[in-house]
């Protein structure tokens, strides 16, 4: 059996990676990313976060959150985001991946995988790491040659803040030294 160990930090900053089961592309649907939005928006009302960094791929997405001082919950935010989407996208006719039988009895449905990568960020130097990883997943997953051309992503954000150049990430793959540093689960 694994040793699975959640860090919690109050007022912490966590790297998130989701992935759809199933690797389906879920998010290639705009009434995916537009669930998506809602949810969160919603979650951020109920549980309030920040949202420091986002991509957003076909089957995955990568998020920095901020939590507010005292609160570490991230477990309760993604549970009831990740539950809440489901509903809404079966709702409006999205598909799901095949489902066990040990899965139904636990009343899972085949549109997340069960778990998820966390990771809390340690100082500034972590954060940074995190950006440029998030920001450069497009490219290194192959959808574009350059961060700027993929629309689902804060980078946009951060070239107006003036953190990055728009021609930043447009480098060969693993020429910026930030890959293989992540896991992403399968």
């Amino acid at each position: 059996m694994s040793d699975w160990r959640r860090v919690f930090e109050p007022g912490g900053t966590y790297a998130f990676t989701l992935v759809a089961e199933g690797r389906a592309p879920i998010f290639s649907d705009p009434r995916g990313r537009a669930i998506l939005r809602g949810v969160l928006r919603d979650c951020r009302r109920q549980w309030p976060f920040e949202v420091v960094a986002l991509v957003l791929l076909p089957d995955h997405l990568h998020a920095l959150w901020r939590l507010p001082q005292r609160d570490a919950a991230y477990p309760r935010r993604l549970g009831w985001a990740k539950k809440e989407f489901t509903k809404a996208w079966l709702a409006g006719g999205g598909a799901e991946q095949p489902v066990s039988a040990s899965r139904q009895r636990h009343r899972r449905r085949g549109v997340w995988q069960r778990k998820f990568w966390e990771h809390a960020l340690r100082d500034d130097d972590d954060l940074r790491e995190h950006l440029d990883y998030i920001h450069y997943n497009p490219v290194k997953h192959g959808y574009v040659r350059c961060a700027r051309d993929w629309p689902w992503s804060s980078f946009h954000r951060y070239v107006r803040a003036g953190a990055y150049t728009e021609d930043w990430g447009c480098a060969q793959m693993g020429a910026l030294g930030i890959l293989d540093r992540f896991g992403e689960p399968g």
